[in-house]
C-alpha cells in the first residue's frame, strides 16, 4: 500500500504539522509506504492507492474542489478547528485508534453536494451563517466550536431575518427565516448538530429552514439546536430534496463547508456516491 498524506501547514494553527508528526512514525511501524505533501499537492495521485488527508473542514473542501474525480479512497483526520465531517465519519475517537482503523481499509460512498459551482461535505447556511462566518474572521485566533458559539450569541442580538424564496419539491416558499440551511452531513462549527438525522450517503440533502424568532426565544432554543434536540420545534421546519433553490432579495453572505461567498440566488443539489471514504 502506498498512502498520499496531504497536510494543511496553516490547518488549526499548526495542528496539522503536529499531527503528521505523529503518524508518520505510526506508519513507519507498521511498514506502510508513504509520501508527505506539505506545501503542494501532485497533480495526480496514478501512484498511490488511497489518500489521507491532514487537517480541518477548510482543507477538505479545498481537496474535493481540486480533486472532485479522484478515484482512490480517502481518509481525513482531524487536524483543524471544527472537524466536523471527521466527526461525521469517525466519531470522536483517539488518532491513534482511527489510524488503526484506516489501515484495515473499511470503504464507504460518500455523496457530494454543489452549490453555485462549489462542492460541499457537510453543507452551506445562507444569512444567518454567513454573518457568522463573515464575523469569525476578527477572532480566526480563537477558532473552533468556543469562537463560532461566541459569535453566535452576539449575532442573535442583532440579526434581522430576512425574505427568502425557497422552492424544493415541486414547493415554493417565501418567508422570512432566521436560519437557511442545505445539508449534507449533521454538525457545523465545530458542534452544531443543524441537521442530526442526515445521512451522507442516501442521495438526499437536508434542508433546515427556522421561522423568524425573538431575541428570548433564539437563546432559550440555542443549546437544543447545538445538541440536535430540535427538529420537533413548531418553528423548525425539516425536509429531504435532490434539488434546492434559494432566491434572496439583495447579496447575501453564506458559508459552504466553512469558506464565505456572497450571491443573490443558490442552486444545490446532490451527487450520489460520488466519494470514497476509508472509515
Amino acid at each position: 500500500m502506498q498512502i498520499a498524506l496531504l497536510v494543511n501547514r496553516k490547518s488549526g494553527g499548526g495542528k496539522g504539522l503536529t499531527v503528521l508528526d505523529e503518524v508518520i512514525p505510526f506508519l513507519l511501524q507498521h511498514n506502510i509506504n508513504h509520501q508527505s505533501f506539505i506545501d503542494s499537492w501532485p497533480i495526480d495521485f496514478g501512484l498511490f492507492d488511497c489518500i489521507w488527508i491532514i487537517g480541518g473542514d477548510g482543507t477538505l473542501n479545498y481537496f474535493i474542489n481540486k480533486y472532485l474525480d479522484i478515484k482512490i479512497p480517502i481518509a481525513i483526520i482531524k487536524g483543524g478547528t471544527g472537524n466536523d465531517f471527521a466527526w461525521k465519519l469517525y466519531g470522536e475517537v483517539s488518532l491513534n485508534y482511527q489510524l488503526n482503523q484506516l489501515i484495515k481499509g473499511n470503504i464507504i460512498k460518500v455523496d457530494v453536494g454543489i452549490c453555485n459551482g462549489k462542492y460541499f461535505l457537510n453543507g452551506i447556511g445562507v444569512g444567518f451563517d454567513g454573518e457568522i462566518l463573515k464575523s469569525m474572521d476578527k477572532i480566526r485566533w480563537l477558532g473552533g466550536h468556543l469562537g463560532y458559539l461566541l459569535v453566535v450569541i452576539k449575532k442573535i442580538f442583532n440579526f434581522k431575518e430576512q425574505t427568502f424564496e425557497i422552492k424544493f419539491n415541486n414547493n415554493k416558499i417565501i418567508s422570512k427565516f432566521l436560519l437557511m440551511s442545505v445539508f449534507n452531513s449533521s454538525r457545523t462549527g465545530g458542534g452544531f448538530h443543524i441537521t442530526p438525522t442526515a445521512d451522507i450517503s442516501d442521495g438526499l440533502l437536508n434542508v433546515l429552514l427556522c421561522s423568524p424568532l425573538n431575541v428570548f426565544k433564539r437563546l432559550f432554543y440555542l443549546p437544543k439546536i447545538e445538541k440536535g434536540k430540535h427538529l420537533h420545534l413548531p418553528f423548525i421546519h425539516h425536509n429531504l430534496s435532490k434539488n434546492i433553490l434559494i432566491k434572496c432579495t439583495q447579496p447575501t453572505f453564506a458559508q459552504i463547508d466553512g469558506e464565505l461567498f456572497c450571491d443573490k440566488s443558490f442552486s444545490v443539489s446532490i451527487l450520489e456516491k460520488k466519494l470514497s471514504f476509508i472509515v
